[in-house]
């Protein structure tokens, strides 16, 4: 069973998650904020496993909340669910640690996938969106890790700006997915990255990926 807490402060949408998450057998709701300074001590109480997080709340928003998160011993994942995907809160939040975001008109059945897909480990990547996002941040932010990578975990890093899979990524490059699994864990360790999404973000801020 994985146990999500929801952070909105709209009652009615946390409402209306908390149906769609409940619904399914592996999902559980455990806890609700409704402003991010709630989130922390429902987190601590509750140990969940992601965290369904607004990123436009009154006192605390959620790239706060989501720093706050992340800093814990042992922290959730932290899911972004937004009106708008060209918001710049919700670039911030990921690039505080959030592992993805979701637009809160998405199909109930890609939000409990979504939740099962970071909820695993792996980031929610929207590569143009993203991308759309970066366009519009300086590219001149010094990233001591890049210079470190070899010339195919440059191409590994590259591609998973592209949003590919494992799997794609070594179809690509023409190699088994456990070497691209490897050149992937290579990659975040030297970015000191806390996933695809925060790599992909320090390739783009860095100028090694460019937008365009």
């Amino acid at each position: 069973m994985l146990k999500v807490v929801i952070a909105d402060d709209e009652a009615l949408i946390r409402t209306g998650l908390r149906i769609i998450v409940d619904s399914e057998p592996d999902l559980s709701v455990v806890g609700e904020a409704a402003d991010g300074a709630e989130v922390v001590p429902v987190v601590r109480a509750q140990r969940p496993d992601v965290v369904l997080m607004d990123v436009r709340m009154p006192r605390v928003d959620g790239i706060q909340a989501t720093r706050q998160l992340v800093a814990l011993d042992d922290p959730p994942k932290v899911l972004v669910v937004t009106t708008f995907e060209n918001d710049d809160y919700v670039y911030d939040a990921l690039r505080a640690g959030a592992s993805g975001f979701l637009l809160k008109r998405t199909k109930p059945d890609d939000l409990v996938r979504a939740v099962r897909v970071v909820a695993a480990g792996d980031a929610l990547l929207f590569p143009a969106a993203i991308r759309a996002l970066a366009a519009t941040r300086s590219r001149s932010t010094e990233v001591p890790g890049i210079g470190r990578l070899t010339g195919r975990e440059g191409d590994v890093l590259r591609l998973m700006a592209r949003g590919l899979s494992n799997g794609e990524i070594a179809a690509e490059l023409v190699v088994s997915q456990e070497t691209i699994k490897t050149h992937v864990g290579n990659v975040l360790a030297k970015l000191d990255a806390r996933d695809r999404t925060q790599a992909v973000i320090a390739a783009y801020e860095s100028g090694f990926v460019s937008p365009g």
